[in-house]
């Protein structure tokens, strides 16, 4: 048996938890799941003790070695990038990508390690803009609804609201194993959110009508749709398939839209990085037309502030599934497939 080191823990982990090694097998067999669950236990266990800079080294080395495997799910993330910035070069892509797993994994090392950081902390690792109208509306006791991309460490984001701005409720897709399910449910319950399971539970569009009109923040990641009842949108040149539920939420109970970009950005005192929240203005609602058609302008407003994102910190996005409708089309024509795509997004 091989020595276990905390890099072979960590890279055991990582290789279970990410869409490679999450999505990218055959079905998972009891004994799969019971040993993704060990490796997930045991890795958050070390990396919450391991010192931060050790940390965040290791993950940084750990995203090259993803990187340089080139495999399905680090593959699937150069497709959507070179798509997103078609002016760079083979090398300016590769390179991009490198920044993107180490950003991927960063995510990952903030949230093992984020149920240990103090109120203090939380504060100083996140730089809020724009928010002054999302603040003033809940305080007022009317609800909003943040549209979000797969950008940065949402996470880190939704545990500084809970404590600086209003406790999040959100939707979560299960995974497998169950228990490690439940176990990021409890996770992110802890850090002061409402988590509603996507399948398995109550009417999730009937949970989050009931949120908004109580008042509540509802965050829902929505530049991938995971209903296959999504609408499409003109996205980063391109056609994509993204969720109706923010703007329908918005149409059917008149919470405010607000499109929400998370990425990182060099802390200011020279040591790692901080979370940036840029809560942009609420997307009107359009005055006529049918409540689909509205659904279609706010997703597509959404969608227009998301492009501009993307493009600008292209490297923040951890987009490691299929998005562009061209993408799924051709997915489809080939039939079915095991793959990120088709079981769901680890985060």
């Amino acid at each position: 048996m091989s020595k276990l080191t905390p890099r072979s823990v960590l890279a055991d982990l990582i290789d279970r938890v990410s869409p490679a090694g999450l999505f990218e097998r055959p079905i998972l067999t009891r004994l799969n799941e019971r040993a993704t669950l060990i490796s997930y236990r045991a890795g958050w266990s070390l990396v919450r003790r391991m010192p931060g800079r050790l940390a965040y080294r290791e993950f940084d080395l750990l995203a090259d070695v993803l990187w340089r495997r080139r495999g399905k799910s680090v593959e699937r993330m150069r497709s959507n990038y070179a798509t997103a910035r078609p002016e760079l070069t083979s090398t300016e892509l590769n390179d991009l990508v490198r920044a993107g797993m180490r950003s991927y994994l960063r995510y990952w090392c903030d949230s093992f390690r984020l149920p240990d950081r103090s109120i203090e902390e939380l504060v100083d690792g996140v730089r809020a803009v724009g928010d002054e109208p999302v603040r003033a509306r809940l305080e007022s006791g009317r609800s909003a609804v943040m549209f979000l991309g797969h950008l940065g460490n949402w996470d880190f984001g939704g545990a500084w609201s809970t404590t600086q701005l209003a406790p999040v409720t959100t939707v979560a897709e299960r995974l497998k194993p169950e228990e490690l399910f439940d176990e990021f449910l409890a996770f992110r319950e802890r850090l002061g959110m409402k988590i509603i399971p996507l399948t398995g539970g109550s009417d999730v569009f009937r949970e989050l009508t009931r949120a908004c009109r109580a008042g509540a923040l509802v965050a829902l990641l929505a530049d991938r749709d995971l209903t296959h009842g999504g609408i499409e949108v003109d996205f980063c040149g391109q056609r994509a398939r993204m969720a109706v539920g923010p703007a329908a939420l918005a149409v059917n109970t008149g919470a405010a839209l607000h499109p929400c970009i998370v990425h990182y950005e060099p802390h200011p005192q020279g040591h790692g990085w901080r979370t940036v929240v840029t809560f942009y203005d609420a997307v009107a609602q359009p005055a006529g037309g049918t409540s689909r058609e509205k659904i279609q302008a706010m997703t597509q407003a959404c969608a227009d502030v998301l492009t501009a994102a993307v493009r600008e910190h292209t490297e923040d996005w951890h987009m490691m599934q299929r998005v562009f409708t061209r993408d799924l089309d051709a997915d489809s024509a080939r039939g079915p497939e095991r793959g990120p795509d088709k079981a769901g997004d680890s985060r």
